[in-house]
Parts: C-alpha cells; structure tokens; sequence
C-alpha cells in the first residue's frame, strides 16, 4: 500500500478528497518506488505461472514466419516493401526497380539503428517523390516524441540536419526537397504547428499555427499527390486548409472554415475536390467542387446521406471513387465510377469480417488495393481491377503450427440491452463447443470516440480458442458499428449506455450457454480500460477475472486539469466537467470516484510510465485506491512497463511478452496450467 496523503479537490461545491494524487510525479523517487513494489508483487504473484507464460510466448511465437515479407507495393518505377529476418525484432525497408525480379536494394535496417535501446520506435517511413531520399522518425522512449532523420537513398549517408521533438507526422511536397511536419506542445503534447523544412538548411518556417486547444493539427496528402491538407480537428468539428503540392512555398488556404458540429474531409480528383461531409446528413454523404470554388454554395451531391449507411473513408482515384463503408455492423467497401457515378460493392462472403482500401499509391492505376481479414481468416493483400471484376491475392498472412481455419468457427449476434437496443457482438471459438456454458469466456470492448472494433484475425488468439475458449467482441454504443448515432448514443450524457450495453451482452451469452458464472473474463485498453473500471463497479460479480491496459480511470480529476496532455481535445468526447451539469454525471461513472468497499474481479492492470495518451497515475492510482476498500481476497495486479509509453513494447517478438502475461493469467484462474 502507497501512503495515503490527502488531497482536496473543489468545484461545484463538491469536495473530493484524492489519497493517493501524490502519484502524479514521475520525478519523485517515493512514486519510482511504489511502482516498481507493484512490479515486484506481480512477479511473485505471477511467478507459478512463469512456465505456462514462456510455454505461451513460444507458442504464440512459433506461429510467426520470421523470414517474412510485406505485400509489396508499386509506386513510380519501384517496388516497395519491408520484410523481417530470422532473429530480428524489427523491419528493413527495401526496394527492387522495374520488377520484383529485380536486385534488392535495402533503404532502411531498423535493427542496425536500435542497438541497446529498451524501445525503439521507427514510424511513418517514406520515400520522397522522386525516390532519391527517405525520411522517418525516431522515438526512443514511448513518449511520442521522435527525431525526424533524412536519409540519402543513393550514398546511404544521413543529411543533417534532423530535427528533434517533433511528431511523427509529416509529409513530403512534389520538389522532393521540402518536408511538411507537425509540431506538439511540450506539456500538452497537443499536435499544434505545421513547420515547413528544406532539406540540409537548418531555419524552418511556421506555416500554421492552431490557436485554439480543443483542437489538434495533421497533416495528408491526396492520392494525386496534387495537395497537402492541414486539418484542425475536434471531436465533432474541424478546418481543412491546403497547399498544392507543386507550390509548396504558398501560403495554406482555407477550404472552409470551421463550424460547431460539422465535420469535413477533403481530398482532389485531379480537376476537383471531393468533400465528404455530415452538415444534415449523420452518417456522411460525398460531394465534389471546383478547385477555384471551395464555398459550399458550389458543391455538388455525389453519394447522398443513406441512414442505414456510414461513410467512413474515402479515397480518389483516376476513374474511381473508394468508399469504406460500414452497414449492420459490417465493414464494406463501394467503388464509384466517377463518369456515371454507378456504385459498385466487392462481396465477401462470411458472415463477419473486415474490409477497407488501404496502401493504393498510384492515383491513375487500374487495380485498387483493399485489405480483408475476419475472426477465421489470415490478413489478406488484394488487388482489385473495378473494370473487369478481377481479384488478385496478392498475400494471405502466413500462420504456422498447423493453422487451419476449418478447425473454427465464427458467429454474429444481437444481445438485447436493457433499453432494447440490439448490440452487435462477434464471436468465435473452436469448432465442437458445445454451448453447456462449460467454456471460458473472454470478452472485448472499446465503445468511445466514434472507433468501431473490427472482427479481424489474431494468432495470438488461438491459444485460448484451442484450450477452450470463447471470444465475443461486444460491439458496443460509444463506437460507429451501427452508424453515427450509434457514436452519439455512447458519449458525454449518454456514456453509460457503453458500460449497460457490455454487461448486458455478458449477460445474454451466459444465458444462451456460451460460459457461466466465474468463467468470464473481460478485457479494454485505454478508453476500453474505462469501459472496465465501470464494469468493475457495476457488475463485479459477472467476471471472475479483469486485464486492461492503461486504462482511462481517473476522468473527473484529468478532464478538469487543461495542463496535461489530451485534456482540451476530450471535452467534446466527455464534456467538460467546469459544467456542473457534465460533472455530476462523469462523477456518477468515474472508475476512480467510483470505488467502494465490495468484492472485485481479479484484476490485472497494466501502464507504461512514460504513456503520452493516458498518465501511469490513473492505473496506479485506481489501484492503489482498490486494495484500500475491497473486500475480497482476489488478486490485484498492477505491472509498470518502466520503458515504454502508450503502445507497450517495441520489436515484434518483445510485445508478445505482455499478451502472454494477460493469457497466462487468465488461464491460470481457469486452473489451465499446459
């Protein structure tokens, strides 16, 4: 138990009193202490259990292809792709010119850069547009700060200078010369300044700065390659402006400025710009405008608003315009042809799976590249030609240890919840379960910032699935699965439908067989580590056991400190509590505030102190405060990845170490020990 000094917290005319706000000092030895105590507990807690964890690494392990290649993909006269060699934990980035038959050339050995670091993070490499040099970014401590390096294809030599303690997030303009990039707030960490660089000279301009806090700036480039889109974003707002590509010296435009609740995305055609909206139309609808003319008076209906139907990326090319959609709970995809605008749908046909366009870097090609993947079935690299109908498997995700998929079985179901709503949960388990209620059920779930959870396939997965298990995803309001107000019905006053909607799909499989009281197990991270807390709170005594990983549990005390990171950006997700009206009602859920002496789950919970999205304090804290008051004598288990930050850890074998930990744990409560 960390010691206990009080805190008083006022508003409203509400004192809380905060035991253990001490915790938010990572500098403070005492703080550095307490976690590595916890550290130290879960160890020896976990530790008759470290056989069947190393058995359960190298399963999941042995599953994995190590000498394995990317699908590749064309762009100009190369081919780009990265692949993994036996005994490394990181990619190398390559290419072959003319053909795939061509020499390799290798850009990038990310193990050669890594060394010694406990984490080591390479994101957004890219290749300039005339293929002569690459430019990524480096984080070496979870925090999301990365030193962006460019990097001469030719010689293999760096060109100095880099540039330090910015974001990953960046472009390169058509000169091949000038880089686009965004720059945060050091104490914030919101996404604030658009900088424009010219490689090798050492003074960069200010583009753009977002003055206003409750948003965040980013930064794309169309497919044509023709514009570079700043985006001011909030929640349920935001601000397109662009540059053309070509005139990277311009200053941005406005494309149309920024309205409470309307939100736009904007990318060209070549001769115009296409703009996907939802001003009268929840779900989104598509509209095209001159490149002259961006007012709305100007634009033009493509695809209208359709209730049962939620746009959700787009996507221009030369003859096509690709729609990700989501129907039912199901994502799909629609190909328009932009002479006639005849829509198109690829089918698939299993009853629950994923599908989106994705990797497609030449706008005037005649194949459009998609992904699908479903609960039964490996990733899988298409591409497909709308002109003759033609799918081309390009890769299928190779699974090793005798995978089969006929050996399982996937399934989509409605739970009623409470108020009636049926709620769209995903299942599989191996085939020859027997719904007696004799299995182990794990169960999944998110349910906020409009982000739907994909039944998309996981290896690691079958290490459960083949010592019994069942997984459901618990497609929940606070997420898009069913449209957007699907999205609306799970957010600021409406939050709890989220946390009912969980329980109530836990409680509709137990009826209907597919496990029973003390064999189920819950599990979210972030966000879904919130939707946790309140179940915990709720619902105790549905789940013999709880993992989540860096949970979102102190929301009152962080929504109201504008100082730390995301703060300003969530109110438009949670409401801003300075409102008495918002206050009352995240107090009433708050999985911190909430915590009262009864029985808990057995509970595993996991951090990363240096986390940029969610503070270690919140889990620390949360815990800290649940040994104090519960009445149980279930474990408690907090474990502080020292070295790492929101994602976990680095390399592709060393984050399987953390899954195996979640697993191990809850087979270890199901007495499953081999």
């Amino acid at each position: 138990m960390p010691k206990k000094i009080p805190t008083k917290l006022e508003i409203h005319g509400d004192t809380r009193v905060d035991n253990y706000f001490w915790l938010n000092d990572r500098d403070d030895p005492a703080v550095i202490g307490y976690l590595e105590k916890e550290n130290t507990h879960t160890d020896e807690v976990m530790a008759p259990l470290s056989g069947l964890q190393q058995q359960l690494f190298r399963e999941m392990k042995s599953r994995i292809k190590e000498d394995e290649e990317s699908a590749p993909y064309k762009r100009g006269d190369y081919y780009y792709y990265y692949r993994f060699q036996k005994g490394n934990e990181y990619p190398i980035y390559a290419r072959r010119k003319g053909s795939l038959d061509a020499a390799e050339q290798i850009l990038l050995d990310v193990n050669a850069l890594a060394g010694g670091h406990d984490y080591f993070a390479v994101r957004s490499f890219s290749v300039s547009p005339d293929h002569a040099l690459a430019v990524f970014g480096v984080d070496t401590t979870g925090r999301r700060f990365y030193t962006i390096y460019f990097l001469d294809l030719e010689t293999g030599q760096y060109i100095e200078p880099a540039i330090a303690d910015v974001t990953n997030d960046f472009e390169w303009a058509n000169d091949s010369r000038t880089l686009f990039y965004t720059k945060q707030d050091r104490e914030t960490l919101r996404w604030h300044q658009v900088y424009r660089h010219r490689v090798e000279e050492r003074h960069d301009e200010l583009v753009y700065e977002e003055s206003d806090e409750r948003f965040w700036l980013s930064l794309s480039k169309s497919l044509s390659g023709d514009y570079i889109f700043l985006t001011s974003d909030q929640t349920l707002s935001n601000e397109v402006r662009y540059v053309p590509s070509g005139r990277p010296e311009q200053p941005p435009r406005v494309f149309l400025q920024r309205e409470d609740e309307h939100e736009y995305f904007v990318t060209d055609g070549r001769d115009r710009f296409y703009v996907l909206s939802n001003e009268n139309a929840a779900n989104f609808r598509l509209l095209e405008t001159p490149l002259a003319d961006t007012s709305k008076a100007s634009w033009r209906e493509v695809v209208p608003h359709r209730e049962d139907v939620l746009i959700e990326d787009f996507e221009v090319h030369q003859d096509y315009v690709a729609l990700d959609v989501v129907e039912n709970g199901l994502s799909e995809i629609e190909l328009l042809r932009r002479d006639d605008r005849d829509i198109r749908r690829i089918d698939f046909d299993e009853a629950v799976y994923t599908a989106s366009v994705e990797d497609n870097y030449e706008y005037d090609s005649e194949w459009i590249r998609y992904y699908y993947e479903s609960l039964t079935t490996p990733e899988s690299v298409y591409d497909f030609n709308p002109a003759t109908g033609e799918h081309r498997l390009i890769r299928e995700d190779p699974v090793l240890g005798g995978f089969d998929r006929n050996n399982y079985r996937a399934e989509r179901l409605f739970a009623p919840a409470r108020d009636g709503t049926p709620i769209p949960v995903s299942l599989v388990y191996r085939k020859g379960m027997k719904k007696d209620g004799s299995h182990p059920l794990y169960q999944y779930g998110y349910g906020s910032y409009g982000y739907s959870i994909e039944p998309d396939f996981d290896a690691h997965l079958l290490s459960l699935l083949d010592r019994g298990f069942v997984f459901a995803i618990a497609h929940v309001r606070g997420g898009s699965e069913m449209g957007r107000q699907w999205y609306y019905d799970g957010r600021q006053l409406t939050k709890k439908n989220t946390f009912y909607d969980f329980i109530d799909v836990t409680r509709f499989l137990l009826d209907e067989g597919y496990s029973s009281a003390g064999h189920v197990y819950a599990r979210g991270g972030s966000a879904g580590g919130l939707l946790m807390g309140a179940v915990a709170n709720m619902a105790p005594e549905l789940y013999n056991g709880i993992s989540t990983r860096v949970p979102f549990v102190d929301v009152i005390t962080t929504m109201l400190d504008a100082s730390i990171p995301l703060t300003t950006g969530e109110w438009d997700e949670w409401g801003n509590p300075a409102d008495k009206e918002y206050y009352d009602y995240i107090l009433s859920y708050s999985p911190y505030d909430n915590v009262v002496a009864q029985d808990y789950p057995n509970m595993l919970v996991t951090t990363g102190l240096h986390d940029s999205q969610v503070q270690y304090w919140e889990p620390a804290k949360w815990v800290a405060k649940l040994r104090e008051l519960k009445t149980d004598d279930n474990v408690l288990l907090l474990k502080t990845d020292m070295q790492a930050g929101h994602g976990g850890k680095t390399g592709r074998f060393r984050s399987i170490e953390d899954t195996a930990l979640y697993y191990a744990f809850y087979l270890g409560l199901e007495n499953i020990f081999e």
